[in-house]
């Protein structure tokens, strides 16, 4: 089996059309289904089910898959970072995340690409947001504090983050002295990332606080803003430890105590595989892995 057969597999495997793996791979309808004809003959039995929507893999496709899938990527992976190290990578990375991550994180580390002639172009946006940027091709590379569950999508952990709850001093010394804490804080001001309260709700369930009819004050993706607002005294919010850490050191804002104990967030780099063929991505994305992993 060819390892171009092998790749054309994948890409129609994971977008179940021969026309977006054509797209994708820059290659005519006709040659991809060629291919695919091939390797079927290959391997002796059908890999998908034609319809007029698309192709549904067979049971020997998913096999086959997952077989083949993740070591075609890796080894693809590896010659486009050779590659990398041998040729020029200056060109455009569009990179897609949450926005307090790009300003607070990933801005001071992005250095060792520019550098290298990378020019960077950064759009900001939840969870959602990356998945759909990156699967029709307008970012290369995203930072997520969501799981990947889309299987045309790959991701590696980049960073842990303590999720606390902070207010001004004042108001965080008001609620740790009040003598029914969970009343208190559910009648303060909330300010959340989204009206679903992540990472808040699970604060509260930990801490056995109720959620219900609990509704915000501001809505704002940028938690910036929030951390703004509380610092002038207004409200309380649960946000990552690394956007509070500075403001607490100099007293601008406290921790609320919490009665059972918090919670962690995880953060992803994400990316499409067949993207990592651009050299300038492979590098991108080993020289994130390496600048994000380093301690804050």
């Amino acid at each position: 089996m060819s390892l171009t057969r092998m790749r054309t597999f994948i890409e129609v495997y994971r977008q179940c059309s021969i026309s977006g793996a054509a797209r994708a791979l820059n290659l005519t309808q006709p040659a991809v289904s060629q291919h695919i004809a091939g390797l079927e003959v290959a391997v002796g039995r059908p890999l998908f089910e034609r319809s007029p929507t698309g192709v549904t893999p067979t049971a020997a496709a998913e096999a086959l898959a997952m077989d083949i899938g993740d070591k075609l990527d890796a080894a693809e992976a590896a010659l486009a970072s050779a590659r990398a190290r041998s040729m020029d990578i200056s060109g455009v990375l569009q990179l897609v995340g949450h926005a307090d991550v790009m300003a607070e994180i990933l801005g001071q580390r992005l250095l060792p690409l520019l550098e290298a002639g990378v020019r960077v172009r950064l759009h900001s946006g939840g969870g959602d947001m990356v998945t759909s940027m990156l699967l029709e091709g307008h970012c290369d590379l995203g930072i997520s504090a969501h799981p990947v569950v889309d299987g045309r999508l790959k991701s590696e952990p980049l960073f842990t983050s303590r999720v606390l709850p902070v207010a001004a001093p004042a108001v965080a010394a008001r609620l740790a002295a009040s003598d029914d804490f969970a009343g208190d804080i559910r009648e303060t001001p909330l300010l959340a990332y989204d009206l679903e309260l992540s990472m808040i709700e699970r604060w509260l369930q930990k801490n056995r606080i109720g959620a219900d009819d609990l509704v915000p004050y501001v809505v704002n993706q940028d938690l910036r803003a929030q951390r703004q607002l509380l610092m002038q005294g207004f409200g309380w919010s649960v946000m990552p430890e690394y956007l509070c850490r500075q403001q607490m050191a100099r007293g601008e804002l406290a921790e609320i105590a919490s009665p059972v104990g918090t919670h962690e967030i995880h953060y992803y780099l994400v990316w499409r595989p067949q993207a990592l063929r651009q050299a300038r991505v492979a590098h991108a994305r080993q020289t994130l892995l390496q600048q994000l992993r380093l301690p804050e």
